[in-house]
């Protein structure tokens, strides 16, 4: 559950910075969904990186799954 700490801004502006495609939003249940598509190497560190979030972020888990890209253009808020 994300209150407060931009979780989803700085999702978004990190995956840019990492050269990833793909959208972070706030599911109805209070979690946070994401996708992310690029290079591999990037995308673990981006998943990683959610296990932390930003700074005040209590992370208490993270649900990966892998898939087929989808073919994502740029990194979005939705």
């Amino acid at each position: 559950m994300v209150q407060g700490v931009f979780f989803r801004v700085e999702t978004r502006d990190r995956a840019r910075s990492l050269g990833l495609s793909g959208w972070v939003t706030n599911a109805r249940d209070g979690t946070v969904r994401a996708a992310f598509e690029g290079d591999e190497e990037r995308v673990r560190s981006m998943v990683d990186w959610c296990g932390r979030g930003p700074s005040g972020a209590r992370v208490e888990g993270v649900d990966v799954e892998w898939t087929q890209a989808e073919g994502e253009q740029g990194f979005t808020i939705r």
